[in-house]
């Protein structure tokens, strides 16, 4: 499934994410040459509609024709297929940020081969562009609290989030051979949203090292995701406040993202007598929801002050994938010393 390219095909950059498919047979590793030969990776398209890293990726490239770049580059090319019809997954397939570990799917064996190619050219860092179905701002996610993590994610935005589930994604797979680091660029079709990962791209590539030195408490605001909250599968859920629903939620919901909402915030009301309401899963995979959730006059409400992220009010992803991570504010620890790469 997966083909690994030295150089790029002639015609891909004049490709949108819908036009791939035209120029890749499907995931595709692309390996590009550099001053320093320790590559920066580069993962994008994971999700089909999440366009943002492959135009970034596309202006980076076009700045360098003719050119040298400052250190090797390396490029995974995702989801071609769901990229073909602008969709997350196509139905029959895995979640490609949630097989880069284990085995047992040919997906699971696929990513091997690329974090075994990466770790038999020295990696220097690891970057993972995505796109929002909601409103949140730019923010850096890591899965690893240490300083180098941290100075890349920082470079990018001084938002950044520390969690370590769901398990399968691209940049815990990647922390065990370099720093890494998943950067959530708005949503998709943004200039704005292209430009700045375009930057970031930029600056990874032309960074000499990470040296690990501490942070000041004032150049991050540190956040840590505490659940992931779903819908069961036997609810019927709408947005915009239908009474014919098992749970609808305000069509503006994804607003409340990033605000540290007190006790009591209303999120939603509820339209049967169903006692299976909204699950809320911890780090060590038990269900939690009664500690961050209340029901009571047919509404749903908030049990204890919390700050929300990647709500969507988009109803396909809230069954793909969640409807919302629940964080907690952090406050960095200046004694951790890591080894600079």
């Amino acid at each position: 499934m997966l083909t690994v390219l030295d150089a790029l095909p002639d015609g891909l950059l004049a490709c949108e994410a819908t036009e791939l498919h035209r120029v890749l047979d499907g995931p595709t590793l692309i390996h590009l040459p550099g001053r320093r030969p320790e590559p920066l990776f580069v993962s994008v398209l994971l999700h089909g509609n999440e366009d943002t890293g492959w135009q970034a990726v596309r202006a980076l490239l076009h700045e360098y024709q003719g050119r040298e770049l400052p250190r090797a580059l390396s490029v995974f090319v995702g989801n071609v297929a769901a990229a073909r019809h602008g969709r997350r997954r196509l139905d029959g397939q895995p979640d490609y940020n949630r097989v880069w570990s284990g085995s047992g799917l040919q997906e699971q064996g696929m990513m091997r081969q690329v974090i075994d190619d990466m770790a038999r050219r020295q990696v220097f860092a690891s970057i993972d562009i995505h796109n929002n179905t909601g409103h949140n701002p730019h923010y850096a996610c890591i899965n690893r609290l240490e300083n180098t993590f941290m100075q890349l994610a920082t470079l990018f935005s001084r938002t950044v989030v520390y969690f370590t589930k769901p398990d399968g994604v691209q940049s815990k797979a990647f922390a065990g051979l370099c720093p890494a680091v998943t950067v959530e660029c708005g949503q998709p079709a943004q200039p704005h949203g292209v430009e700045h990962a375009r930057e970031f791209l930029h600056a990874g590539l032309n960074l000499a090292a990470l040296t690990g030195h501490p942070l000041p408490q004032g150049d991050i605001d540190l956040f840590h995701t505490v659940a992931i909250v779903k819908v069961p599968e036997v609810l019927d859920i709408s947005f915009g406040g239908r009474s014919d629903c098992d749970i609808s939620f305000p069509d503006d919901i994804d607003r409340l993202n990033f605000s540290e909402l007190p006790a009591n915030t209303l999120l939603g009301w509820l339209g049967s007598e169903r006692k299976s309401w909204l699950e809320a899963w911890d780090e060590q995979g038990n269900e939690v929801g009664d500690q961050y959730f209340s029901y009571a006059n047919n509404e749903i409400s908030l049990r204890t002050a919390v700050m929300p992220s990647m709500l969507t009010c988009d109803s396909r992803i809230v069954r793909q994938d969640c409807l919302c991570y629940l964080m907690e504010r952090m406050v960095l620890n200046q004694t951790a010393v890591d080894r600079p790469v």
